[in-house]
């Protein structure tokens, strides 16, 4: 992948360094200034003493500044790009002319998917410091994801120019040139690379691609084999090894690669796509069509670019291979109860609430409503992948779920009833992740609806081992931004808990939903008004539910039409 680089702290080429809990002894007061402003020093404790001096307001003028941006670049770390950009904008305020805080802000925009403004504060921190290498490599990341491979071309030279020990700037300009078929200016590339760190794993990893491309599979697989060797979990040179298989025409190995990328990472959308593209060739396009929804619906905001090339071949399958003689009028439901964990304390309600809100569906007209309850993570994906077979004959397309429910690094996960979570590392593989469930809905002609009633807390939060250095929230969901025609309705606003219902009653969400579907011609996007204010309501303003998206603007849809 072409890798944008944290430039900070002790000159790093990746956040490895700052990827670990802090676990190390603070240094004292004394020191934090000195520590603060030395950028050779330990990335973890530089960023224990910016931040003790920001927390005891010791500093001023440019020194905040730094502070601030040693700040802001562990937020990014933690994929909480929204406080990163708050953070480092303060930086900026306080030094307009410090550069590394404007790159920064640019690597947090350019996270967030707003490449516009990314570009904005790259082009800002060069026109301060036209010999700063770091921008450079960065804006050519994006210039690359666009397909301006000359321009990205360009930058990737002005990085190793000024900054020639910069090892990204190699890799990345390797990757282009592979791109562009200069097949010896990339191995050439890789060679400088290897100068600088000859262990650094995106160098075989990336070059496994140029050989395979090359048609040199015994190199392309010494590169990528003894890097997953190494390290069994990289997914990336996983998908690398499948991407060379594929090339070389090995389905088998292909879709054995895939598939083990996919166990590690059920949300990985290369490793999706690719899969797809297997079925597809083998005339199961059932199981194509699965991958390829897995593929296009990601809720990811940033795509690397051998992540959008995926996820765009998987839309353009997608849309190809998707039957157009739906069933008009078709309306269909997964309804899913989630109450007796396993390993974290039982829920009561979900199984109660789940049941009111099937019921309901059905006395209104649903031609099929599927009611399950306490799904292990093996039957949950197997709920979903049958619905969403189902959802390509219809014309409606609605999942409930009730249980737990949280984010974790940015990914908003519902939990199944045998999940573990001990480290948060964990929720890749034993969570189901948002996207799946937006999937499962995809095919749907017309509405395409996700009511998650499940926005709790983290039950796992008190012990799960932070391994990740990612952000762990204790309370709900995160704000997503569902792509055209979907709507995902949280019981509670992102960041805030939905409450049970007292005793044997229903939850309040679920009490106002059930009450409200039932009303004869109350379009869809105003009955969700309606709920959250009854909800709001009900709950004395300690509970706000909250929709994202919306389903196609041309038309009006009704649970009751009515007369």
């Amino acid at each position: 992948m072409l890798r944008v680089v944290f430039p900070v702290l002790a000159a790093m080429l990746a956040v490895l360094a700052v990827c670990t809990s802090f676990a190390a002894a603070e240094p004292q007061a004394g020191d934090d200034l000195a520590i603060c402003r030395d950028r050779q020093a330990d990335a973890q404790a530089r960023a224990i003493a910016c931040d003790n001096l920001l927390k005891a307001d010791k500093v001023i003028g440019k020194d905040k500044a730094i502070a601030l941006s040693v700040r802001g670049n562990t937020l990014i770390t933690k994929r909480d790009y929204v406080h990163a950009i708050e953070t480092l904008s303060m930086a900026v305020d306080l030094d307009p002319d410090y550069v590394i805080a404007l790159n920064l802000r640019g690597l947090a925009h350019e996270r967030r998917g707003e490449d516009d403004l990314a570009m904005a504060d790259y082009n800002l921190a060069l026109q301060k410091r036209p010999t700063y290498g770091v921008p450079y490599n960065n804006r050519g990341v994006i210039q690359a994801r666009r397909g301006a491979l000359q321009s990205a071309l360009d930058d990737f030279n002005l990085s190793i120019k000024y900054t020639p020990k910069f090892l990204l700037g190699w890799t990345n300009r390797a990757r282009l040139r592979t791109l562009t078929k200069d097949f010896n200016g990339a191995l050439a590339d890789f060679a400088e690379a290897e100068k600088i760190d000859p262990t650094a794993p995106q160098i075989a990893s990336n070059r496994c691609i140029t050989y395979g491309m090359m048609g040199k599979y015994d190199q392309a697989f010494a590169d990528c084999n003894g890097l997953i060797e190494k390290q069994p979990k990289n997914v990336y040179a996983i998908n690398n090894r499948a991407d060379v298989n594929m090339m070389k025409g090995d389905l088998d190995a292909a879709l054995k690669d895939y598939n083990t990328a996919i166990q590690i990472n059920p949300n990985n959308v290369r490793a999706h796509s690719g899969r797809g593209q297997i079925y597809e060739r083998r005339k199961d396009l059932a199981q194509a069509r699965a991958d390829y929804r897995a593929a296009a619906y990601s809720l990811t905001k940033f795509d690397e670019t051998d992540v959008a090339r995926a996820r765009a071949i998987a839309q353009e399958r997608l849309a190809a291979l998707t039957p157009q003689a739906a069933a008009t009028g078709r309306r269909i439901a997964l309804v899913i109860g989630n109450g007796a964990y396993k390993n974290v304390h039982a829920l009561p309600n979900p199984p109660r609430d789940s049941k009111l809100i099937a019921g309901v569906l059905h006395d209104v007209g649903f031609q099929t409503v599927i009611s399950v309850s306490d799904l292990t993570r093996d039957k949950f994906f197997e709920a979903l992948q049958t619905f969403a077979a189902e959802a390509e004959k219809a014309d409606w397309a609605v999942v409930y779920y009730a249980g737990h429910g949280f984010e974790i690094g940015g990914v908003n996960y519902l939990v199944p009833v045998d999940a573990r979570l001990a480290a948060d590392r964990d929720a890749e593989t034993q969570a189901i992740a948002l996207e799946q469930v937006i999937a499962a809905v995809g095919a749907a002609r017309k509405v395409r609806l996700v009511v998650l009633d499940a926005c709790r807390d983290n039950p796992f939060a008190p012990t799960m081992q932070r391994t990740l250095s990612l952000k762990l929230v204790d309370k709900g969901f995160s704000n997503i931004e569902p792509g055209a025609g979907f709507m995902v309705v949280y019981a509670a606003k992102h960041g805030e808990t939905a409450m049970d219902g007292d005793g044997s009653a229903n939850s309040p969400f679920a009490t106002a939903l059930a009450r409200e579907i039932k009303q004869p011609r109350v379009e869809i996007r105003k009955l969700f008004d309606i709920v959250r204010d009854d909800v709001w309501a009900a709950t004395k303003h300690e509970q706000q539910p909250f929709t994202y998206g919306s389903p196609p603007g041309r038309e009006d849809f009704y649970f009751v039409a009515g007369k």
